[in-house]
Formats: structure tokens, C-alpha cells, sequence
């Protein structure tokens, strides 16, 4: 199905029937779920336990609705036809949005609010060989860079645009390779396979040097049916914009490594000792 057959054009707006509203619906429903989902489990840990911090709940309430706004309503019509607004909706939905998923500690809540048998099941899955495989910065970086670059360096592109079941698939991996691609680099939940944080580093500087150069390649080169000023306009989204999230996600790296690695005070250890004791 080739989705722009739905788009009218009338005095130079778009009108979308009601065939093109399937896939935005498609992918928008899992993302309202997980959001009722996210609330329902708040209430019930609230009851058992301290009450969950706002902040989480907020960064998830966001995340979800900059997911949703990337895949469905005006941002998502109009991205099947304007290639800057398709990089803001990228932004959005591999970026941004699991950022902010990623800083809601979902895991976290679900140990909290599931019954010890089904936690503990989560956590076996949590410290399965998939699990080691796919949450790996260097697997998680060639997923989502790499993923980017098959995107827009080749017909793909254009195909996504021409075939229901590939646009869906593209959004999917977009929004799942960006949250591996957070949840490898900053530990929010908890995380059985843990990698030090020079790797983690080193790995985070090598796939941002490659978002960027894409973003570069994008202003230069434009993917197929994309004309040169909708591209230099999108691939400077993609730089700017990538940088200032890349920037939030370097700072909450570097703050948990400084955690993890400054000196204890002499009060820490005295108080340490005098606990042994």
C-alpha cells in the first residue's frame, strides 16, 4: 500500500483519508497502552511501597507523548511528504522520547509492582544472553546508527513510503534501537551486564562521530525523492538537534561516573568502619 495515495492536496494542504490513519494508529496504540499501563503501576506501587518519584512519572508522560506526536496527527502527515519535518519526527521518536522512557526507570517499577514470581522471571530475562547481546553499547549503537545510515543512504527510504508493513517496521525499530541504544550508555534500571564506563564512553563518542557525519551526508547527498533544501534543512535538524540530546545523555553519563568513582570522605569511611565494627 503505498501510503502518499491517501494524501490530498487542496490550496496547499493536506488531507489525509481514512486508509493513511491506519498505520498511525498501529503505532500510536502500544504507546498509549504502555502509558496507562505506566500509571496503573504507579498507583499499585504507591500502595505497597514509598511513593514513586514524580519526576519518573513526568519523564515517562513526556517520552510518550513526543512518541506519539512523531508517529501520529500533523507531525506524522506531514513528514510523509516534507523531509524536515520526517527528521523532527526521528528526533522525537529515536531520540528524545526514549530518553526521557529510559530516565522513567520503567524496569524498576515493574520489579516493584509485579508479584515475586513474575519479577523474578523479568529479572531471569533481565540477565538472559539476549539480554547481555542487545543492552551492549557496541550491539546497541549498530542497531540504532547503524540503522540510520541503511535508512537514509539507500532506497529504503523512498520504499518505506511506498509499503505499509515497512513503514511500520522502520518506526518500530527507530524508537527501539534509540531506547538499547539510552539504556546501554546511562544504567537508570537495573542492569545485570554492566560495562565500565570508559567502554561505554568510548563507544558513545564513536556512534555520535558517526550520527553526525550521516547528518553531514544528508545535507550533502539527499535520500531518493527528497529535494536539496527539504535535506539541508533536515540534516541540520539532525546535527543541531541530535547534539542537544547527545549533550543530556554525555552529562548524565559523566555525572554517574563521577559518582561511582569519587574519593569517600573521611566521615563515609569512619562511618564505614565504625558499622563493621
Amino acid at each position: 500500500m503505498n501510503l502518499n495515495n491517501y494524501i490530498l492536496h487542496i490550496d496547499g494542504a493536506y488531507f489525509f483519508t481514512q486508509e493513511q490513519l491506519i498505520p498511525q494508529i498501529l503505532l500510536a496504540l502500544p504507546f498509549v497502552l504502555t502509558l496507562v499501563m505506566y500509571i496503573l503501576a504507579v498507583i499499585v506501587s504507591n500502595r505497597r511501597h514509598k511513593r514513586w518519584p514524580l519526576y519518573r512519572t513526568v519523564c515517562w508522560i513526556f517520552g510518550v507523548l513526543f512518541a506519539i506526536i512523531s508517529v501520529a496527527g500533523p507531525l506524522a502527515n506531514r513528514a510523509l511528504v516534507d523531509f524536515t519535518a520526517h527528521m523532527f519526527g526521528h528526533l522525537f521518536l529515536g531520540m528524545l522520547a526514549p530518553l526521557l522512557m529510559a530516565l522513567a526507570a520503567p524496569m524498576t517499577l515493574m520489579l516493584r509492582t509485579l508479584t515475586v514470581p513474575i519479577a523474578r522471571r523479568l529479572s531471569k530475562m533481565l540477565r538472559s544472553r539476549l539480554s547481555r547481546m542487545l543492552t551492549n553499547p557496541i550491539i546497541a549503537s549498530v542497531l540504532n546508527i547503524g540503522g540510520l545510515w541503511l535508512l537514509y543512504t539507500t532506497s529504503l527510504y523512498s520504499l518505506m513510503h511506498d509499503y505499509f508493513l515497512l513503514h511500520l517496521i522502520v518506526h518500530v525499530h527507530v524508537f527501539l534501537a534509540g531506547y538499547l541504544f539510552t539504556i546501554s550508555m546511562i544504567y537508570i534500571d537495573p542492569m545485570p551486564h554492566r560495562v565500565p564506563f570508559l567502554y561505554r564512553a568510548i563507544v558513545l563518542c564513536v556512534a555520535l562521530t558517526g550520527h553526525g557525519i550521516l547528518s553531514k551526508y544528508i545535507y550533502a547527498h539527499p535520500p531518493n525523492h527528497v529535494t536539496i533544501n527539504q535535506a539541508e534543512l533536515g540534516g541540520m535538524v539532525m546535527y543541531y538537534g541530535g547534539d542537544i540530546i547527545d549533550i543530556v545523555i554525555i552529562f548524565i553519563l559523566c555525572l554517574q561516573w563521577f559518582r561511582a568513582t569519587r574519593p569517600r570522605t573521611r566521615l563515609a569511611i569512619f562511618s564505614n568502619c565504625f558499622i563493621s565494627y
